[in-house]
């Protein structure tokens, strides 16, 4: 059964107190280079069982499964039963190949839980991540780094746990991190204009070693910007009189020149974007070139496939291949309207409405999305047909890319660019439904499903995430893009944006656009290709005009979440301890460092703030901070009164004469003499503290068995119980004297047997795991054998 976020409900354990605080981060957060502002920019870390599409299957206690990935650790999934080997499977929803940690939290304090974490990217063939089968230290969790590309699946199975102990799992986290492949870039088609305007932008303008500069590119590239898009018009012309421009900006000739700087001299990646029109193109405005505006339909379509091809072939000849060509620009509403604008409504730019003689002479690209789900035959019917003249434009202009890849022997993407608007989830949905199915059916699809986002417009990051998603989950064999955001560092008194959070500010300006890096990295399978920021250096800026010096621009602290939203290093961030009231807290000398080039794990000392006077006098939560090369830890140690034990449902004190059969529930022997045998039936329990047995002890498919501080006449046999513990003074349970043999067979979990003297021979075999002493020895006056060997 598969299980989502559920309503979350309360666990009935003690709330920890808080001693020492501290956040825990897996690496160095790096204040931000450049000059303008302040930033602190850590690399990008996302828990994936928080996503809405993770969900999680259990062996047992489905009802409570959704606790595990619901981020409260008060909460959680209990298994069925004391029986182990119960396990927890979270899906990520789809493979990534950029997990690196995971983390789990158990629901008891003081006790030790033994346990195996494994990866697999069909959920059929497992591969082990940490095995902590032998774990035998009380601790709530732990945190285990790994390297295992296309990782979808993550199952902890429980193989034992000390007496007590609630079997189960609080939080399953696993957490994924930025890709190397996800391409950060910008559009940057202004960059002609900057260049005509002289304007000059440094990296450190106002040190004497400048840094890179003067030209916009050299800075962006130094700043770890990668791919640059270019819009390109056909006939640039003014948007309100539609006039052709004296100076031809974004134009195509322009932007064959502005192609070179880009991809000739410094070898970054390019992307073109044909806006398919003389000045914005956009959700509001989707004017034909006047060139085309006249054109009968099936010359339109001409027209479109032979300009992309001449434009592509171009490129490729100046040897600027681009790496990728947009069909149009933010296309949710069609592109390159026609007569049926009257449909549409539209009257924009100025010259569109202006000239309905020119550009509404002829049909062209324009959506009646007004007729969506109409009842109405003949609006149905206008409906299907507008879809169809879109997708034919469209179309033409895909196979002109594929087309000219092929002669010249290039491999270029395409990629058609929309919006998602702030409630409307559902026509996106709709637009991609149909112009998939409508353009393949015409022979050309796309590559890259790419959108925008502006939260003023589109909505929260949460929201826009949703959206984003449900398209990747409809169109799985597509590369999903954020093909522009921006948000600014400044304005608004610095309250945040329309549906955001962030601040006005560098550093929200930098935690907003890195937020947006990140949803586009956890689209499962990988599907997210990049995010581009729009005009960086013109729109909601990343720029700031240095004071004093004429038509000069710094970068903002926030442009370094190029260079630093990757993380170099993952670190083993967290470390879950117990101690007793009073004791000592005994913290690691070292934690695990992950390298992310090469998937290599190793020791790194870590430095512990002073542990408060005090700190362990009382039962709680104390939490200690600590610091390594890489970055920050935290310890959280549990101190408890004592270790877990075993509830008693039945309390024997004093004297039981005669035998003592424990059918059912837990039987606890407190400091009892008991003068017969001791039998326990399959699934009761027994704890014995302090006792004295006269006669033998039995067990036959027992819960658990515990034994501590006791003395035993007569041979001890316990047989395929579930827990077993004789004497374990590492928990608290002291050794044990016990005349006669002891003999431990077919153990299924849990099997310590330490500290005691054993008149008589130890046998143990077909144990699940062999017991240990926990640093202990045994005194043993007859022979060790098997399984019982090293005790």
């Amino acid at each position: 059964m598969m299980r989502r976020h559920p309503v979350r409900t309360a666990l009935s354990i003690t709330t920890a107190v808080i001693l020492a605080c501290g956040a825990a981060a897996f690496g160095p957060v790096a204040p931000a280079s450049a000059h303008y502002g302040e930033a602190e920019i850590s690399p990008i870390e996302s828990d994936i069982s928080a996503k809405s599409w993770a969900s999680v299957d259990v062996s047992s206690g489905s009802s409570t499964a959704d606790l595990a990935i619901d981020q409260d650790d008060k909460t959680a999934w209990k298994a069925d039963g004391t029986s182990t080997n119960q396990w927890l499977t979270l899906d990520l929803g789809g493979a990534y190949d950029n997990v690196r940690k995971v983390e789990v939290v158990f629901p008891g304090t003081g006790a030790a839980y033994q346990y195996v974490v494994e990866s697999s990217a069909d959920g059929d063939s497992w591969n082990v991540i940490a095995d902590h089968s032998a774990n035998h230290q009380p601790a709530r969790g732990s945190v285990d780094l790994f390297t295992r590309p296309g990782t979808r699946f993550v199952r902890v199975t429980l193989t034992g746990a000390s007496p007590g102990a609630t079997l189960g799992i609080s939080e399953l986290s696993v957490y994924n991190y930025l890709r190397d492949d996800l391409i950060l870039g910008a559009d940057a088609s202004w960059v002609d204009n900057d260049v005509a305007e002289g304007r000059k932008y440094w990296v450190s303008p106002t040190e004497e070693d400048r840094g890179a500069g003067p030209h916009l590119l050299d800075v962006l590239q130094d700043r770890g910007v990668e791919y640059v898009r270019l819009r390109v018009f056909n006939e640039p012309r003014s948007e309100s009189s539609g006039d052709v421009l004296s100076v031809p900006y974004q134009g195509p000739k322009r932007s064959l020149e502005v192609s070179k700087w880009i991809k000739a001299e410094r070898d970054m990646g390019l992307g073109i974007d044909l806006h398919y029109a003389d000045s914005w193109a956009d959700p509001a405005k989707q004017p034909k070139p006047r060139a085309w505006a006249q054109l009968e339909f099936d010359d339109l379509t001409q027209a479109v496939y032979d300009y992309t091809y001449d434009y592509v072939e171009q490129l490729i000849e100046q040897g600027t291949t681009p790496d990728k060509v947009a069909i149009g620009n933010e296309i949710v509403n069609g592109f390159m309207y026609g007569s049926e604008a009257a449909l549409i409504g539209t009257t924009d730019p100025a010259y569109f409405r202006n000239q309905p003689e020119i550009y509404r002479s002829q049909p062209g690209g324009g959506l009646l999305w007004k007729y969506w789900g109409s009842d109405d035959p003949k609006e149905r019917r206008l409906y299907e047909e507008a879809w169809d003249r879109f997708t034919t434009l469209s179309a033409a202009g895909i196979r002109a890319v594929r087309d000219v890849s092929a002669d010249q022997g290039e491999d270029i993407d395409v990629e058609t660019h929309i919006i998602i608007g702030k409630d409307r989830g559902a026509k996106t949905l709709e637009f991609w439904d149909q112009y998939l199915t409508r353009v393949k059916a015409k022979g050309a699809a796309p590559d890259v499903l790419a959108h925008s986002y502006y939260p003023e417009w589109h909505g929260s990051p949460d929201h826009y995430e949703s959206n984003l998603n449900a398209v990747a989950a409809a169109h799985p064999g597509y590369k999903i893009e954020i093909a522009e955001t921006s948000y600014p560092a400044s304005g608004g008194g610095g309250a945040p944006m329309p549906n955001s959070t962030y601040p006005r500010t560098v550093q929200g300006q930098a935690d907003a656009l890195q937020r947006v890096f990140q949803i586009a990295n956890d689209i499962p399978d990988n599907q997210g290709l990049g995010v581009l920021a729009w005009e960086p250096a013109r729109w909601q800026s990343l720029f700031t005009a240095v004071p004093g010096m004429t038509r000069t621009w710094e970068p903002n602290a926030s442009i370094d979440i190029f260079t630093k939203s990757r993380a170099s290093h993952v670190v083993e961030d967290t470390v879950y301890a117990s101690a007793l009231v009073g004791d000592e807290a005994v913290l690691p000398d070292s934690v695990r460092v992950l390298t992310m080039a090469d998937g290599s794990t190793e020791p790194v000392p870590v430095e512990w703030d002073p542990v408060p006077d005090g700190a362990t006098d009382t039962a709680g939560r104390l939490t200690v901070n600590g610091s390594t090369e890489y970055g920050p830890v935290t310890a959280k140690l549990d101190v408890v009164e004592t270790y877990a034990g075993l509830d008693c449902d039945r309390e024997i004190t004093g004297r039981h004469a005669g035998p003592l059969t424990v059918t059912e529930g837990v039987t606890c022997l407190d400091g009892a003499t008991v003068s017969g045998p001791v039998s326990v039936r399959a699934g009761a329990s027994l704890q014995v503290d302090g006792a004295v047995i006269a006669g033998p002890v039995r067990t036959d498919g027992a819960a658990g068995v515990v034994i501590c501080d006791s003395r035993i006449s007569g041979p001890v046999t316990l047989s395929g119980t579930s827990s077993v513990t004789i004497g374990n003074p590492v928990l608290g349970c002291a050794p044990n004297t016990i005349s006669g043999p002891v003999t431990v067979t077919r153990t299924h979990g849990w099997n310590v047997i330490a500290g005691n003297t054993i008149n008589g021979p130890l046998t143990c075999g077909g144990n699940a795991q062999p017991p240990v002493n926990n640093g202990s020895a045994n005194t043993v006056s007859g022979p060790k054998s098997a399984q019982c060997r090293d005790l």
